[in-house]
């Protein structure tokens, strides 16, 4: 593919809410076909997403079979309509493979297959050009591309480490200590291996079954008491119930505070939890809750692990299932184009306008770092299409843009 040297829209990353943004775009305004591309340095579309799912082997979504990227809403169950035995019960969960089956057939559909360009943006500067504002997008094959319009849909969730980690001074095999998002279980042999896996959301207890799976014994460390919930926040946060009382809070402060509060810090599904516990029935889970590590160090082979409450245990690895942060300041992308554009920043979540974009500017944010305007469900697929129907207008209609 041959990299233009000017684009109306750049969209960084190719997952899941960049796919729903061409989608809905394209519904809007198919002569948007020519104006955009997407950047990724895999070339294909939800490549990430797919590798984590299979890493971690997923069986199907959180999210229900309305929730995808195609902009009609029952498009995803029509597609199913002869594999209903991979819709999950409650709320016809896909199964991943039907999931990623559709997501394909989208892709096709829309023509997006040579849409992704197979490279990483490094570096975006605010410039210039002829008094007015744009964006030049150093890319990681040395290539530059300016672009009026940017959207971030990149995930931007930064690896969040309990701080126990950095007083570890000791050497250790780096497969032993791992974030989740490192861990294949694909690749592993852990007969007869103990497991440490620190956290208390769904992805604690993939990993989990996972390990079982593969013939270790499983610890799961949770900071406070585990928490059964089909989806990671209440769906009241999808619609006017809990959206219309959010929405008409003006201290941003506050908003922050009702986020945290509706997602609160992860939780497990009922049909996890039950996995769970028939495993420590069977002797193969302990389930340590309100407990955190206070030290660790690696000796003769083993992870020496004391814990608060002074107990002491020894393990073979230890899985960190503690989740991403989201901070505007830390994004690497970020730095110039907040300088060019003060943004109001609350906890490391950017003010954006009501069309999700920086202050005066066409620089567009989507997922995690939209929760101040989109809510606890900024980051899911359900919040990418609230997301979308944000930008797209601002995107299509001539009235709404900046020049």
């Amino acid at each position: 593919m041959q990299l233009p040297n000017y684009i109306d829209l750049a969209i960084v990353g190719a997952g899941v809410q960049a796919l729903t943004l061409t989608t809905h775009l394209l519904q809007k305004s198919v002569k948007y076909y020519r104006k955009f591309l997407v950047f990724d340095p895999s070339q294909t579309w939800l490549s990430q997403w797919q590798r984590q799912f299979a890493a971690q082997q997923i069986p199907h979504l959180r999210s229900p079979a309305v929730h995808h990227p195609d902009p009609h809403p029952h498009q995803l169950r029509t597609f199913a309509e002869h594999r209903h035995s991979e819709l999950f019960p409650p709320y016809d969960r896909p199964g991943t493979k039907l999931f990623n089956d559709f997501c394909h057939e989208v892709i096709r559909r829309w023509q997006l297959t040579d849409k992704v360009y197979p490279a990483k943006v490094i570096h975006i500067l605010p410039i210039k050009l002829a008094s007015r504002s744009r964006f030049r997008l150093i890319l990681s094959t040395g290539e530059t591309i300016i672009a009026r319009r940017v959207v971030l849909a990149t995930g931007s969730g930064k690896v969040q480490l309990p701080d126990w980690i950095e007083r570890i001074n000791s050497d250790y095999p780096t497969d032993r200590l791992c974030h989740s998002q490192q861990v294949n279980l694909n690749q592993l042999n852990l007969k007869g291996e103990k497991i440490l896996i620190v956290g208390g959301g769904l992805t604690s207890g993939h990993l989990a079954k996972g390990a079982i799976n593969l013939g270790a014994t499983v610890t799961l460390m949770t900071r406070k008491q585990l928490q059964e919930k089909i989806f990671d926040a209440d769906p009241g946060w999808l619609g006017p119930k809990y959206l219309k009382g959010f929405h008409a809070e003006t201290d941003w402060s506050v908003r922050y505070q009702q986020i945290q509060q509706a997602r609160n810090g992860g939780s497990m599904t009922p049909e996890i939890m039950l996995q769970l516990r028939r495993a420590t029935h069977d002797g193969k889970v302990r389930i340590d809750e309100c407990c955190q590590v206070s030290d660790a160090k690696w000796q003769d082979n083993l992870w020496q692990v004391l814990c608060h409450n002074g107990s002491k245990h020894q393990f073979n690895r230890i899985w960190l299932a503690t989740g991403t942060k989201f901070n505007v300041t830390e994004h690497p992308l970020l730095q110039d184009v907040l300088e060019a554009y003060p943004t109001e920043i609350v906890n490391g979540l950017p003010v954006l306008d009501e069309h999700l974009r920086l202050p005066k500017s066409n620089f567009f944010i989507m997922g995690g770092l939209a929760a101040l305007q989109i809510g606890p469900v900024a980051r899911n697929i359900g919040g990418g299409k609230m997301a979308c129907q944000r930008i797209v207008p601002a995107i299509v209609k001539s009235s709404l843009a900046i020049d």
